[in-house]
């Protein structure tokens, strides 16, 4: 958003729509309040009722639409101590007044309700609050104000944004703000926060994940097919599929914006199904009971979560018995392909979790998912599950199992935002404190998580900003609302395993023991014992999980007969070495000696492996080894010689 932009369209109007404009810059540049007051609202209302509601809106969109482009701007710093030599960059936004001018702009906006100026004021809420660096969130104030204003729209569709912002928003404070919003929304119609988040989600006009339209003698379908997939077909009067744009839609200006419309609304489609995905996901903790009815409406019938729920796994309630079922063939079946025939008897649903069942019956789902090739956007069938163990139940209050490693802070602080814990990052201004916490609350069952982190001093290992690049883990506890310490052995067993499924994350993402390069770049010296010991040590549950795919997976691929997995590695035999690729780090060492070869993953996934199916969505890690496999089984192929020098030296 321009000044000059603004000024142009200034000069175009009437001098009366001049001064009315005017009438409301001057209260813009005045919004410095927390919060939208009476007398703003009752004073830029009748501004825009002068103006006129339509044109005032059409103008503030476009404007609005401006401030989602503008960039940060670099400036490069070299100062010169003597012989220290430091350089960093700073960075601009803009200034406190044009903030606070967007920041009355986004209010005077608070009369409407209508899909494009939600769906623009949610943008605008992610947008500010990326961070920039060393500074932290674009624009803070210009998102909460939007905030304020979804928050307080009429229906529910603020609500439904503002839970898929909740997912995206990585400051705690702010999304706690999107909480409480959404909590004073549920209040006002006396249901549970997550049913308003479950009755927000638009559905866009699809059925079963499809919507249809119609273009003179062709039609356009657009349908989900996964988290990052939403497909648009042209299909002819034959029913044959083209490949692509009818020419008749780029030559007519009203087919051309139609088309444009419909892939906006498929950008949104995407944005929504990743932002549900996210949040059934994080539900596994809450272990929600749904009412049949509710779950009909809002689950199986519903055109977006259908192709959600039609994925995973229930237990439907029959009498006091729960039983689990999946959709396949139109019909909810058991394991062992058994329909449901008494639906009727059925009084309530929730999510199956595989704490619920036992060892011979999650070996049957998994294998029954992996024949029919059924991926599922949400990791439910190869979930990991972590029970009490006696280490635990002797320490009684408090667990060590993800004690004493070694993580870098920023990725953890990420991981973090994204599984809904709260943690601030550590730094050299914290006067002294050593310790943080990160932590999970959780309402609903009136308890906290704690993970508790230490800071890892070394003068190589702090930003430019001043924040520890490291930090070592420590204990996790329970607690109430109160602070008051829980016995491990009182904690609900999905809770137990779902929190520290989350650490688990935490350790196998952000630990250093997964950066190859970590120990050729210096590392931490007085930690290079840990680097070597996770590298290609025991395997987690996560890793376990992943070794129990491979081993699935490996005899079917066109590598097998190089290929196996054998204790915690899988085994590549190449024409020039023979390889170990640790199934937890993805670290690889080569025979004979157990020469370290470094290689660093592709952003992208090989085209070997974006081929092959893989039963779940979301583990880069099972990916990364199988792209180093296919690579090194053809080992006389590589020519890069950052790894060719490593498998030349003896």
């Amino acid at each position: 958003m321009s000044g000059r932009e603004i000024n142009e369209d200034i000069d175009n109007f009437d001098d009366k729509e001049r001064n009315l404009y005017f009438g409301l810059f001057q209260l813009f540049i005045n919004a410095n309040a927390s919060k939208l007051g009476k007398r703003f609202v009752k004073a830029s209302q009748a501004l825009i009722q002068e103006i006129g509601k339509r044109p005032y809106k059409s103008t503030a969109q476009r404007w609005l639409s401006e401030f989602l482009t503008i960039k940060e701007v670099p400036t490069h710093h070299r100062q010169e101590h003597g012989e220290y030599v430091h350089e960093f960059t700073s960075y601009d936004f803009l200034n406190t007044q044009t903030k606070t001018f967007i920041k009355g702009l986004i209010w005077s906006l608070n009369q409407f309700h209508d899909t494009k100026t939600l769906s623009l004021l949610a943008d605008i809420t992610a947008y500010s609050f990326t961070k920039i660096p060393n500074i932290g969130p674009r624009a803070a104030g210009v998102g909460n104000a939007a905030i304020y204003v979804l928050g307080n729209t009429k229906g529910i569709d603020g609500v439904g944004h503002l839970s898929r912002l909740k997912l995206k928003i990585k400051q705690s404070n702010t999304r706690k703000l999107i909480e409480k919003y959404i909590k004073v929304a549920s209040e006002k119609r006396g249901i549970s926060p997550q049913m308003i988040e479950d009755i927000a989600v638009p559905h866009f006009n699809l059925v079963n994940g499809t919507k249809t339209y119609s273009f003179e003698n062709m039609t356009l379908q657009v349908t989900i097919e996964g988290v990052n997939k939403i497909v648009l077909r042209w299909i002819d009067e034959q029913g044959k599929e083209r490949k692509s744009v009818p020419s008749f839609v780029k030559k007519s200006k009203k087919y051309a914006k139609q088309f444009q419309n419909i892939k906006v609304e498929a950008k949104s489609i995407k944005k929504v199904y990743a932002a549900q995905r996210d949040r059934l996901d994080r539900s596994f903790i809450l272990d929600r009971e749904l009412e049949i009815a509710y779950f009909q409406q809002y689950y199986v019938e519903h055109g977006l979560m259908s192709q959600l729920t039609q994925q995973l796994i229930w237990l439907f309630k029959i009498k006091d018995t729960y039983q689990p079922y999946f959709y396949q063939d139109s019909t909810w079946q058991t394991v062992e392909g058994k329909p449901l025939t008494n639906f009727e008897q059925v009084t309530s649903v929730k999510l199956w979790h595989p704490i619920y069942a036992s060892i011979a019956e999650i070996e049957s789902w998994r294998q029954l998912f992996q024949d029919l090739r059924r991926q599922q956007d949400i990791k439910q069938v190869f979930r990991e599950v972590y029970l009490l163990t006696d280490a635990e139940i002797n320490t009684r209050t408090y667990s060590n199992r993800m004690a004493a490693h070694i993580l870098k802070q920023h990725q953890l602080n990420a991981l973090c935002s994204v599984r809904g814990w709260s943690y601030k990052l550590m730094g050299a201004f914290d006067d002294g404190m050593d310790r943080s916490i990160a932590k999970l609350e959780l309402p609903t069952h009136q308890l906290q998580v704690s993970y508790w982190l230490n800071e890892v001093y070394d003068d190589n290992a702090i930003a430019d900003s001043g924040i520890w690049l490291y930090v070592a883990t420590d204990q996790v506890r329970f607690s109430n609302i109160d602070n008051r310490v829980i016995p491990l052995v009182d904690i609900p067993k999905i809770v137990l395993s779902e929190a520290m499924r989350d650490v688990d994350l935490f350790v196998g993402v952000s630990s250093v023991g997964n950066d190859p390069q970590w120990q050729d770049n210096g590392g931490l010296p007085q930690h290079r014992d840990y680097w070597e010991s996770y590298s290609f040590g025991d395997l987690s549950e996560i890793a376990k999980t992943r070794k129990s795919i491979l081993e699935n997976l490996i005899p079917r691929l066109k590598i097998r007969s190089q290929a196996r997995v054998e204790g915690k590695f899988v085994i590549v035999k190449g024409q020039l070495r023979t390889y170990k690729i640790h199934i937890g780090s993805t670290n690889i060492l080569m025979e004979p000696n157990d020469q370290y070869l470094c290689i660093v993953p592709s952003r992208r996934d090989s085209k070997s492996v974006s081929s092959i199916f893989l039963p779940f969505e979301g583990d880069k890690g099972l990916s990364v080894i199988l792209s180093k496999a296919f690579l090194l089984a053809d080992d006389t192929n590589i020519d890069d010689v950052t790894i060719t020098r490593q498998i030349e030296r003896y």
